[in-house]
């Protein structure tokens, strides 16, 4: 099981709108896809998320798409609840029904919860602490590589 990737590919798409410069070619959910490597039929799913947020302003018929902030003006932890579909203190989760006749069936969710609950704490204060801007400057920091 892992966390779905909804979150990364957000962070890919706002990252290329917040390195979009004047003048370059608008911002279609084609483009995007074609960077992300993936459907535009995903890109535009997670645009309707991003919108709902506040984050990006759509102009239909390749009208493009822009950030509606500052690149240091949106948290990763805003991203993060925009696509991701998980309720407070609900990142993680226990196998469903455990055998209640078995001492450990029995007792596994909550011998779990507290310190599931401080990891998904953790991760909320990271993402809160980490802006669309500082994972655009270390993209090209990296530079413009080539395979």
């Amino acid at each position: 099981m892992q966390i779905s990737s909804r979150f990364s590919v957000a962070v890919h798409v706002l990252s290329l709108l917040a390195l979009q410069q004047p003048g370059d070619e608008l911002l279609t959910s084609e483009r995007m896809a074609g960077s992300v490597n993936t459907n535009p039929v995903v890109i535009r799913r997670l645009l309707g998320q991003l919108k709902k947020a506040g984050l990006v302003e759509v102009r239909p018929a390749s009208g493009g798409t822009f950030l509606t902030r500052l690149p240091q003006a949106v948290s990763l932890l805003e991203v993060y609840r925009a696509v991701e579909v998980v309720e407070e203190g609900q990142l993680f989760s226990v196998h469903d029904k455990p055998n209640p006749a078995c001492l450990v069936g029995r007792h596994i969710q909550s011998a779990l919860d507290t310190t599931l609950q401080r990891a998904q704490t953790a991760l909320e204060q990271v993402l809160a602490g980490t802006t669309l801007a500082q994972v655009t400057t270390d993209i090209l920091a990296r530079g413009p590589e080539t395979s």
